[in-house]
């Protein structure tokens, strides 16, 4: 990025904070909190400041316009001291789930990859090492593609049921953000989990991944008797794993294909049987399942599809954001550096309406000229914009302001 296009968006970003940052809310016991800003200059990152009130915090960012703003899940007795002399108090529960951890092929179209060593380029996911010097170290241009994001929604609706549903946490402690990126953040606000250690927020993130959960576990298996043995399993009225196995594999059977069945490692004559009873197998779901049902598909052949309903129930989550009870997250509407977009917070109970291409648009006035090097097609609010080659073009603000964020475009001479 040159520096004429990096005073452009830091202006930009000036003037939202100028005009918006009154929108800007404290997080609970904003006292207690660490805040960490990446700067523009240099791209610095300053940590270990903390503010009296919600009016400081304010103050701040109009005054120094940083790229990006996060504050700790954690309360500390003196935010501002290095980590060891903090003090912790505890952590709220965080859950980070972004469509980098996501695998959709959309990827293989938007994503480039570059290695920082010798430049290989590739699309898609990047590798754990470069194919051709070996090096794990690379620079990544994403995509938030309106596939990639409704797929981080349906991993969103998954946690917020089983925290709801499972956990037994209320509606009111859930809260649910848009990153202004590539995925939604849930947060957890309970005296309950505060205390919580990292083992004891693993033991959360296995239960959630599905981390050492076995369909044998919830159900599924042979029960013997004097006269018969039947194979039986979960059925969807089951609480807990026991009926997201249930679901998951009901709904895996209700639109699966030959070749599905066939990439499950089913022998021909169980594949032949569940394609032939179809309309049987969705039937007997109104009772107890098919598991005893189909003649010619046998305990193995349910353990595998079985698995396969266990496995698309588990949410992706970054691992990682909710065992560190020192993470720091980004704050709810301010701007992601990344894409000029915000991070918005709302109600659990808005997640299957909300549009992060019309809701986290943040720059609605005036347009840019640029001049863009590749982009795919994207759409903001109700205009579809690309895909673009090598040209300029004049835009609406944040359209142009994502494009330059995303280090795909430069402001025009």
């Amino acid at each position: 990025m040159n520096e004429k296009t990096n005073i452009f968006i830091r202006d930009r970003f000036t003037e939202f904070y100028d005009k918006e940052s009154y929108r800007i809310e404290a997080p609970a016991s904003i006292k207690q909190r660490e805040f960490g800003f990446l700067l523009f200059k240099e791209k610095v990152m300053v940590r270990h400041k903390n503010f009296g009130s919600v009016e400081e915090l304010r103050s701040f960012l109009k005054n120094n316009v940083p790229l990006h703003v996060y504050y700790s899940t954690a309360y500390y007795e003196v935010p501002e001291e290095e980590m060891e002399n903090k003090g912790w108090l505890g952590a709220d529960l965080y859950f980070d789930i972004d469509a980098d951890h996501i695998p959709t092929k959309c990827t293989k179209i938007h994503d480039i990859w570059v290695c920082s060593r010798c430049s290989f380029t590739g699309k898609g996911i990047k590798p754990e090492k470069c194919p051709v010097c070996g090096s794990q170290s690379f620079d990544e241009k994403t995509w938030p593609c309106e596939v990639c994001l409704e797929s981080a929604k349906q991993e969103t609706i998954k946690l917020i049921n089983m925290l709801t549903q499972d956990f037994g946490f209320s509606k009111n402690e859930v809260m649910v953000s848009f990153s202004g990126q590539r995925g939604y953040h849930v947060h957890v606000e309970n005296e309950d989990v505060w205390k919580m250690d990292s083992m004891s927020r693993k033991e959360i993130v296995d239960y959630i991944t599905e981390i050492g959960l076995e369909p044998e576990l919830y159900g599924l298996g042979k029960v013997r008797s004097r006269k018969l043995r039947m194979f039986v399993g979960p059925s969807l009225n089951d609480f807990g794993w026991r009926g997201r196995i249930a679901k998951g594999t009901y709904e895996f059977l209700k639109d699966s294909t030959r070749d599905d069945l066939q990439h499950l490692g089913l022998k021909k004559k169980a594949i032949d049987a569940i394609i032939a009873d179809k309309d049987a197998i969705v039937k007997s779901w109104q009772s107890s399942g098919p598991w005893n049902l189909i003649k010619g598909v046998g305990s193995e052949s349910w353990k595998l599809i079985a698995q396969q309903g266990l496995k698309s129930q588990s949410v992706k989550i970054d691992t990682v954001v909710t065992t560190d009870t020192h993470r720091l997250i980004r704050l709810a509407n301010t701007l992601n550096g990344k894409t000029g977009l915000m991070k918005v917070a709302f109600p659990i109970t808005h997640i299957e309406e909300f549009d992060p291409f019309k809701e986290a648009i943040a720059f609605k006035e005036d347009e840019a000229t640029i001049i863009i090097e590749e982009a795919p097609q994207f759409r903001l609010g109700e205009e579809n914009f690309g895909p673009f080659r090598r040209q300029r073009a004049e835009l609406p603000m944040a359209a142009a302001i994502l494009l330059l964020c995303k280090g795909l475009a430069q402001v025009a001479e």
